[in-house]
């Protein structure tokens, strides 16, 4: 669930009961020439049921850019491999709070876009956890995910690929965080 809040301390921070441990994120909006985007449906692996569709990307490793890790998770998650540079400056930023497999996470994270013509996903790359944890990928359109009754992260996406559509500039400065 996203939800916008102060950024998370360098150790663990707590919020009522809960103890989330604080986490850096790159995420990648993926858009081909039709205005879909690539998602991945996923579940938590402390709870199957809950399922849900995300961007790629993930957790930054130590003292790795936004971008470089953005690029490397697009690698690892889909086979698309370019230079960190091509993604230029984040799109937007948030900061979400989480479960996944029995940790509580707040991570504060940037989404990259990225415009391909088309994209043939290759997931070799997954790692365990996403192997054990990603049921399936597909390249939704905005109003469709909205309109489909799926849970998705964030749930802020189709609005912003919409005003991203629309923007000639892709500045959004005054929708982050």
């Amino acid at each position: 669930m996203s939800a916008r809040s102060e950024p998370a301390s360098p150790a663990a921070a707590s919020s009522g009961d809960r103890v989330y441990t604080p986490r850096r994120g790159a995420r990648v909006l993926l858009v081909d020439a039709a205005s879909q985007v690539l998602l991945f449906e996923g579940f938590d692996p402390a709870r199957p049921g809950h399922r849900y569709w995300f961007t790629p990307g993930g957790g930054l490793d130590p003292g790795e850019s936004p971008a470089v890790g953005a690029a490397r998770e697009l690698a690892e998650e889909t086979g698309l491999r370019l230079d960190p540079a091509e993604l230029g400056e984040p799109v937007w930023s948030d900061t979400t709070e989480f479960s996944f497999d029995g940790t509580w996470y707040r991570q504060e994270q940037d989404f990259f876009l990225l415009r391909v013509q088309s994209w043939q996903v290759d997931t070799a790359g997954f790692d365990d956890i996403e192997q054990r944890s990603i049921a399936g990928h597909r390249w939704w359109l905005p109003d469709e995910l909205a309109a489909s009754g799926e849970r998705f992260y964030p749930p802020e996406l189709p609005a912003l690929l919409n005003r991203l559509g629309q923007s000639t500039a892709v500045d959004l400065d005054e929708s982050s965080c």
